[in-house]
């Protein structure tokens, strides 16, 4: 459940991005009535309205999902912030300019600061923040551990630079392509690399059985 809560932005960009290309017209009529006012020029193409009514939607999906967790009196992760802080400015800049380059560097942004975290608290504050998330459930040897974070720095860095290879080499000027890999490639890959790691983690925990 909490995965999918995860994901609502995601889903609610996508979703937003699909019908507004299904119904570009009436699309692009909203978005010029309404929006026209906080771009640059004030003038919105057809071709853009889809991509920028799906990055608002992303914005109100996250800062809902950071108002529900408050209201509910419940902790909101620091990436949370971090993706609404990122969205807002980056996903703000790209609507004001109507230009989706910001936009597109927006998720590498999120997991190089991800992986910059990582690496501040090992080496700055001698904290192993994967450690700290997880061993309250699992038990590792330190060794184990510092795999762990290295992996997971090493991913988020991976996963940054595979996202600006997509997004201006590989689909340079192809917008839907873009958000699909976003939607499912780059979502793929992260549950592919939970499923290693638990892989890996469970073949530890057995050679550590008593």
């Amino acid at each position: 459940m909490k995965f999918l809560f995860d994901l609502f932005p995601l889903i609610a960009f996508f979703v937003a991005f699909k019908l507004g290309g299904i119904y570009e017209t009436a699309t692009h009529e909203f978005v010029q009535q309404y929006l026209s006012g906080i771009v640059s020029g004030g003038v919105i193409q057809a071709e853009q309205a889809p991509w920028i009514i799906a990055t608002l939607a992303g914005i109100l999906a996250t800062a809902g999902m950071v108002t529900y967790l408050l209201a509910r009196g419940r902790k909101v992760d620091g990436m949370l912030w971090v993706s609404l802080f990122i969205f807002v400015v980056f996903g703000g800049a790209s609507i004001y300019l109507h230009d989706d380059y910001f936009l597109k560097w927006k998720p590498t942004l999120i997991y190089w600061v991800g992986a910059l975290a990582l690496l501040i608290g090992q080496f700055g504050f001698r904290k192993n923040l994967i450690r700290k998330t997880m061993e309250a459930q699992v038990q590792l040897p330190d060794a184990v551990w510092n795999q762990l974070l290295g992996a997971w720095i090493i991913f988020f860095a991976a996963l940054g630079a595979i996202n600006l290879l997509v997004a201006f080499v590989l689909y340079k000027g192809d917008m839907a392509a873009w958000v699909s890999f976003k939607a499912f490639g780059a979502t793929g890959i992260f549950f592919a690399f939970i499923v290693a790691q638990t892989l890996f983690l469970a073949k530890h925990i057995k050679e550590d059985a008593p």
